[in-house]
């Protein structure tokens, strides 16, 4: 189908008499409402007379009014170039959300951990040492953690009752010294217990 002259004048016609574009493609034949639709807003034709649309909706007095459309939203201001460093004196800070609380700051750990020991590595001495401080624990979230407070897991993450020690740390280690004396063993005394 091609867009004869003709064709297009009945489109125009029936375009301003108020008809659909279902109507129109149906009159005209071998044409799609969606090709009626393309070829309306081709030919600049997408506002329609009044005049013709009052007269046909006038019989029709129980049909509903179409809604306004809905306003355009503002443009999107455009994205400033990664090298453009903001001006923090002249930039507007952000204002909290009252209905969020506070989140701590984050600091990463500096280090990462090592491998917890089984059972059988771990000394008699140590282990005791670790019952004692683990009921003197501060039992912290993951969130609560520091590059400060003892990282040591205890229990299952899977549970409710997992926590993190959150004693302090022993400097230049992530734990604190009772669970340094576990975690951080000399390769000989590790050896000796296994036999």
């Amino acid at each position: 189908m091609s867009w004869t002259d003709d064709r297009v004048e009945i489109l125009k016609k029936m375009w301003g008499e108020g008809q659909s574009a279902s109507q129109i493609a149906k009159e005209l034949g071998g044409v799609t409402r969606n090709a009626v639709i393309g070829k309306v807003h081709r030919l600049g034709l997408s506002n329609r007379t009044t005049a013709g649309a009052a007269a046909k909706a006038e019989p029709k007095a129980k049909v509903a009014p179409k809604a306004k459309p809905a306003p355009k939203p503002s443009p999107e201001p455009t994205p400033t170039p990664a090298s453009a460093k903001p001006d923090l004196k002249t930039e507007p800070a952000i204002a909290p959300q009252h209905n969020m609380p506070a989140r701590k700051q984050i600091i990463p750990a500096g280090q990462p951990l090592p491998p917890q020991p089984s059972a059988n590595e771990i000394s008699p001495e140590a282990l005791a040492k670790v019952n004692e401080i683990e009921k003197k624990a501060k039992k912290i979230s993951l969130m609560e953690l520091t590059e400060r407070t003892c990282k040591w897991p205890v229990g299952d993450p899977a549970t409710e009752d997992f926590w993190f020690c959150g004693l302090p740390v022993k400097t230049g280690k992530p734990y604190c010294e009772a669970h340094v004396g576990v975690a951080f063993q000399p390769m000989s005394a590790r050896r000796d217990r296994r036999r």
